[in-house]
């Protein structure tokens, strides 16, 4: 039997936000809870064209496919007129092995659960009245942290961090043409916001921890590969709350296992995102708190079904 493949005017007509909200909470959950399957991710690097890929795999527990997913990132295509990222998302049955469609999505469904999972983990770790949001990093996936949180909270003003100052202007326009108030930040200033979230590749930290003020939420998102490093180890040591959404990637290529490598923090210190999605954080005000998302299987499985289900209905 030939797979469906499907490509991305049919996906993006299935799919709104509110879905992928919802499945990748559930799926979040379902993981902190071990009713998935998600083994270690394939790194592949390419020096030599400033990219890499990963391939990840996941099912949760007891639904009828699991996902194998292909994932790049080639760092000089903008240059080109190319995207940055490409992908695409196997859907395989987990009762029969057939595959039941490709999911041939250059990358989409990746940097909607990667924007949704970003933004439901600051919107439940920031204090409820944070509202100054930075963004480190002018791609697509910076893009969409900042109107993805938006439509779970007001955001009054969001300070833009780049390396490029055409593109930091860029990006700052599109915010502010959304009513955003958004203007371009140094590191320091950026890193003093209530809320700061990395979109970067980096391979180095790109803020510093003495600059995160007290009471300030983190979410690092890039480092989703070993040679990566976008959070400071000294700001995990800051950390009242630290969380994952996979404690075993996390330690072996997230931030937080550079952390815990540096000695500032333990490898037990991690609490994963999805117990924090169930019922509200607690934190103190003056608190910080941090997230380490290196993108979990399981999600892409999930995400995969139900818009394979929205295009069967």
């Amino acid at each position: 039997m030939t797979p469906l493949v499907v490509g991305t005017s049919a996906i993006k007509r299935a799919t709104t936000p509110e879905l992928v909200f919802a499945v990748v909470r559930d799926a979040l959950i379902a993981h902190a809870h071990d009713r998935t399957t998600v083994p270690p991710p394939l790194h592949l690097q390419f020096p030599d064209a400033d990219g890499d890929c990963h391939v990840k795999a996941g099912w949760v527990t007891d639904t009828p496919g699991f996902a194998v997913k292909i994932a790049t990132g080639f760092y000089r295509n903008p240059a080109a007129g190319l995207p940055t990222n490409h992908g695409l998302v196997c859907a395989v049955s987990a009762r029969t092995g057939e595959i039941n469609a490709i999911l041939d999505d250059q990358g989409l469904l990746t940097a909607w659960r990667t924007a949704a999972a970003g933004a439901l983990a600051t919107h439940a770790m920031a204090r409820p009245g944070a509202a100054t949001l930075a963004v480190f990093g002018t791609g697509e996936q910076a893009r969409l942290q900042v109107e993805w949180l938006a439509r779970l909270r007001p955001i009054d003003t969001v300070l833009v961090h780049g390396r490029s100052k055409d593109k930091t202007r860029s990006l700052c326009e599109a915010f502010d043409a959304l009513g955003h108030h958004a203007r371009p930040a140094l590191a320091d200033e950026a890193a003093a916001a209530d809320m700061i979230i990395t979109t970067t590749p980096a391979p180095t930290p790109v803020l510093q921890a003495r600059h995160v003020r007290a009471g300030a939420h983190v979410t690092g998102i890039g480092t989703d590969m070993p040679h990566k490093n976008e959070l400071p180890p000294a700001l995990f040591a800051r950390a009242a709350l630290i969380a994952t959404d996979d404690h075993r990637q996390c330690l072996d290529h997230g931030d937080f296992g550079h952390a815990v490598r540096a000695g500032v923090t333990t490898d037990t210190s991690d609490t994963p995102v999805g117990l924090l999605l169930e019922r509200p954080v607690e934190r103190p005000d003056g608190a910080i708190t941090v997230a380490d998302l290196t993108g979990v299987g399981a999600l892409d499985a999930a995400l995969a079904a139900a818009v394979l289900r929205e295009l069967a209905s």
